[in-house]
């Protein structure tokens, strides 16, 4: 078995790279070896605003949480939008809160 070394002593002792034959390997031998060049989108989206979140713990009824859950469940798997717990209840509670004030 090989003598143990430090991480060092075997960064040290790593040979040199031609860097040459690196980008024929890593381009896997296609025209140019180069980097391609960054192509930025023509439409800027406007920036998402940024949500703060906060743990919330309640209690609900259990035909409520098993219907929650399966829908949840049902609707990754169809991949429909909201499909998350949180986000199903987040949309369920906004016109609650809308109508009765809380929020703008």
């Amino acid at each position: 078995m090989a003598e143990r070394r430090s991480l060092a002593e075997g960064l040290k002792a790593t040979p040199k790279v031609d860097t040459v034959v690196a980008r024929e390997f890593i381009h896997e031998g296609k025209a140019g070896g180069t980097t391609p060049a960054v192509v930025k989108p023509e439409t800027t989206t406007p920036p998402v605003p940024v949500i703060n979140r906060v743990s919330l713990s309640t209690r609900i009824r259990d035909d409520y949480a098993k219907a929650l859950k399966r829908a949840s469940l049902e609707r990754q798997l169809k991949g429909v939008e909201p499909n998350t717990l949180q986000d199903i209840l987040e949309q369920a509670i906004e016109p609650w809160l809308r109508s009765n004030g809380y929020i703008p």
